[in-house]
């Protein structure tokens, strides 16, 4: 305002530049002003960036919570707050709350209704504020998240583990290692995609460059049940078996899904077909998958374990164990640093041959 009013009258101006130590203090006011300019342009960027007011979580004890609602899943309401990162909170023990984000409730079932916000509405009530407004009973809801761009009710989660083993003995070995795991869930559809790539060299020789990749597609038929079709690959020009490739089939269940964690099993009919330097192999093979992730001291520590116990329809192999299980520390909301331990193991003929692998690296989740 004040430069502007300056630059608006020429005559005001004309006495100033006839006047040194006026025209000085024209220089310093005008210096003052830009400051004045860009600190409240910085203020104002700052607001702007500033999240909206926070949600609040009313208990039935009294107390009250402030933060951001991040997901309500198997009965945990998980609240992001400043003073004590993520709060895990039992749903039962919530009262009512109040939200300023879109939100999408779920109740009982899989359908769902979208909110521009959430009111508190009295002991063990919500009101849902849209176009309608909408009084729900807490026991009702199962799930609350943020909608997405595309599917709304899409939920995403994955992590990305990274390994690097440098050796400098009496051999150079080099050997790194990308695992990935990713999950999308929408409504009653799942799709988990796993992926791994392991190069290794010793004195300048390549003597693995393996990569693999799986695909699991889940349909819930209720809240435990669901059917899963799945689809896997493996490739090492390195290895006895160049090349092997799954398809599989059937039901699982989940014995528990919340923001702590989950359990499930899955029992599924798969057809191999395993390639080698000379001839092609095919069979089929009755399996059960499990898969466990828990949560621990506080949310920081992540404990995982996954595996699949197959039993091929053939004479020559007993069975094939593939597993891992390991524990990773959350550093922040994304960094983690992960030590896991892998055991691939096949039996048949009297004979039991083992691949075992420790992996001590860093990652990200979301």
């Amino acid at each position: 305002m004040l430069a502007r009013h300056k630059y608006s009258d020429s005559r005001r101006c004309a006495p100033l530049a006839s006047d040194n130590s006026a025209r000085a203090s024209f220089a310093r006011l005008l210096g003052v002003e830009w400051v004045m300019r860009w600190r409240t342009l910085w203020l104002l960027m700052w607001c702007v960036g500033m999240p909206a007011a926070a949600d609040t979580v009313w208990l039935n004890n009294g107390d009250r919570l402030s933060g951001t609602i991040v997901l309500l899943e198997g009965g945990k309401l998980v609240l992001q707050t400043k003073y004590a990162g993520r709060v895990l909170i039992n749903w039962s023990d919530v009262s009512t709350l109040r939200s300023e984000q879109p939100l999408l409730v779920k109740q009982s079932g899989f359908d769902a209704d979208q909110s521009k916000s959430l009111a508190a509405a009295g002991q063990g009530m919500v009101r849902l504020e849209n176009h309608e407004s909408k009084t729900l009973p807490l026991a009702n809801i199962t799930q609350i998240i943020p909608p997405q761009p595309f599917v709304e009710d899409l939920l995403w989660e994955g992590n990305l583990d990274a390994k690097l083993n440098i050796e400098r003995d009496d051999d150079k070995v080099d050997d790194w290692r990308l695992k990935l795991d990713t999950t999308l869930s929408h409504g009653r559809w799942r799709h988990k995609f796993d992926g791994s790539q392991r190069h290794e060299t010793k004195n300048g020789n390549k003597i693995k460059d393996e990569w693999e990749a799986s695909y699991d597609q889940d349909y819930f038929l209720t809240d435990q049940w669901f059917l899963r079709g799945s689809a896997g690959t493996d490739r090492d020009q390195f290895d006895t078996v160049e090349r092997q490739d799954a398809v599989g089939f059937g039901p699982g269940y989940s014995f528990w899904n919340n923001a702590l964690g989950h359990f499930e099993l899955i029992g599924q009919l798969d057809h191999y077909e395993l390639q080698t330097e000379d001839d092609v192999y095919r069979f089929e093979a009755s399996s059960m998958q499990w898969d466990y992730k828990r949560l621990l001291w506080g949310t920081r520590f992540e404990f995982v374990s996954t595996g699949e116990f197959a039993a091929p329809h053939v004479d020559s192999i007993d069975y094939v164990l593939d597993s891992d299980i390991g524990l990773r520390y959350r550093i922040n909301e994304w960094a983690r640093v992960s030590l896991l331990y892998e055991l691939n193991q096949v039996r048949g003929a009297s004979q039991t041959s083992s691949d075992r692998d420790y992996t001590l690296g860093v990652g990200v989740g979301w």
